[in-house]
């Protein structure tokens, strides 16, 4: 699907320049991930990828629309560059920079992502019509920040990392990864259950075989959302490969990002072996 919704502007991510080639086939190469939209280019980090992509499934799973996670993002990376720190102004901690003092949670909670973004969104969808607010004006609204203005440099990225993880933009998320670990199938699930809720996926042997059903379009934008997702998350899941709508990812051919392939346009199929 087009992303009607991208503006022009500079990015706020670590982008555009890469020391490692894609072709490099080396096993110590620069691990990294990429959202690639209309020609805005998003680079960011592993731990940045895994928590990006939380905020995308925890949105879906909410039924909240892709702005949400565009202001999510942004929001987290003037706040702590997108880094679970647990250290901040004052007594702010987490991702968004959460305050215990300000009634956000215990220190303990607030560094749980899952948390901390549950938090961010039952604050943004009380915000009235922050679906065609300016980034600012919501982010600020949520967060109550001193410097409010600094969220809107990073709003380019965050759309291209937000209509790639959301799955309007197929095959645009990738990571460049060296060897992953062994993973688990029945792991992987309970992840991605916790994320998205239930998506109907089971364990067959070492893979996670989701179907998806229903319109076309609707079916393509959950399976690419979930396809992204586990790429986003293969390094610490031990994932090996990704496979959905006549392509496939690999953390043997990762620097090829996503190759051609008979996988089922209609199916994801998640690999740990």
């Amino acid at each position: 699907m087009k992303l009607r919704w991208l503006l022009a502007g500079a990015l706020g991510l670590a982008t555009i320049t890469v020391a490692a080639t894609l072709n490099d086939r080396e096993p110590n190469r620069a691990e990294y991930c990429v959202a690639d939209v209309e020609g805005t280019r998003a680079q960011v980090d592993l731990e940045q990828a895994r928590w990006t992509s939380l905020m995308a499934a925890m949105a879906q799973n909410r039924g909240l629309p892709p702005r949400a996670t565009t202001i999510a993002i942004a929001t987290a990376y003037q706040e702590s560059r997108i880094h679970n720190i647990d250290y901040g102004d004052r007594d702010s901690v987490g991702l968004f920079q959460q305050r215990p003092s300000q009634g956000w949670g215990t220190v303990e909670q607030i560094m749980q992502p899952p948390y901390s973004i549950g938090e961010f969104y039952d604050g943004l969808v009380k915000v009235a019509d922050y679906t065609t607010l300016e980034i600012t004006a919501a982010a600020q609204a949520v967060q109550r920040s001193a410097f409010p203005q600094a969220y809107a440099q990073h709003e380019p990225a965050s759309r291209s990392l937000a209509s790639s993880l959301r799955g309007y933009s197929p095959a645009a998320f990738t990571c460049q990864l060296n060897e992953t670990g062994r993973g688990s199938a029945s792991a992987v699930l309970a992840d991605v259950d916790a994320a998205f809720g239930s998506l109907g996926g089971v364990v067959q042997g070492d893979d996670v075989v989701t179907r998806f059903t229903g319109a076309a379009e609707d079916t393509r934008i959950r399976g690419w959302a979930l396809a992204h997702y586990a790429v986003a998350n293969a390094s610490h899941l031990g994932i090996t490969s990704v496979s959905f709508d006549g392509r496939r990812w690999s953390v043997m051919d990762s620097p090829d990002g996503w190759v051609a392939s008979e996988a089922a346009i209609d199916t994801v199929v998640i690999r740990t072996r």
